[in-house]
């Protein structure tokens, strides 16, 4: 980019589906996870596959799978009815230390990428209803945690999505108005948020929902986030 459009100023990115690809990071941390989780019984293995939404034979999640938006809190919650645990605390942060070394495939060179948004004058942030120390070590891994001006997770105190309050807590962070923001994101709930937040929704195709799904809450679908520069560019020449 060559500088910060008129338009844009902030753009704040959703993780899985959007900065990681959610098929290469997701199905292959269940394929390890759940089996442990059930401790080796069949049957306890086949009632957490179920519950959240995770096909054992294929080694995928199914796109109705809880996983694919919901809180650390609210997989925590389905996983501990299987195994009978009322220490949910604790076994959200077992959910969660398992998480932050998940498998990941970023869906673009992320380095260079946000470099480049940075270079242009943008302020960067990810919001995910994953667990807040789950991001840091996700984004610290990739090796791309200091590009971000924000990293929120859904236990930072500002909810989760589809609610716009930690879409707004961004704004409020950088400085910048909402209708001068992007979000980007591969599930309806990460639209649904943008639009009550008042910012451009962008919709991904990085996740398992598919375009004829996120097309009814986005301003535009892209096939991953490297195509963003030219919709922004595209946007502030047509305001």
């Amino acid at each position: 980019m060559n500088g910060c459009s008129e338009m844009f100023k902030g753009v704040l990115f959703d993780k899985d589906g959007t900065l990681f690809d959610f098929r290469g990071t997701w199905d292959r941390w269940a394929a390890g996870f759940l089996p442990q989780l059930s401790g080796g019984d069949e049957a306890t293995l086949a009632s957490l596959a179920s519950v959240l939404g995770y096909d054992l034979k294929a080694k995928a999640f199914l796109p109705s799978s809880i996983v694919i938006a919901g809180s650390n809190r609210e997989i925590t919650v389905a996983i501990a009815g299987v195994l009978g645990r009322t220490d949910i605390d604790a076994l959200e942060q077992e959910v969660a230390q398992s998480a932050a070394n998940a498998p990941l495939e970023p869906t673009v060179a992320l380095a260079p990428y946000l470099q480049g948004l940075k270079d242009a004058g943008y302020k960067l942030g990810v919001m995910t209803n994953d667990a807040e120390s789950v991001a840091h070590a996700h984004l610290g891994h990739a090796g791309v945690r200091d590009y971000f001006d924000f990293i929120c997770g859904s236990d930072s105190g500002f909810g989760a999505k589809p609610d716009p309050e930690p879409l707004l807590a961004f704004c409020s962070h950088v400085k910048v108005d909402p209708f001068h923001t992007v979000m980007v994101g591969d599930s309806t709930h990460d639209l649904e948020a943008a639009r009550a937040a008042g910012m451009a929704a962008v919709g991904v195709l990085t996740g398992i929902a598919k375009a004829a799904e996120l097309a009814p809450f986005a301003d535009t679908i892209l096939n991953n986030i490297g195509e963003l520069e030219s919709w922004i560019t595209f946007k502030g020449q047509r305001k």
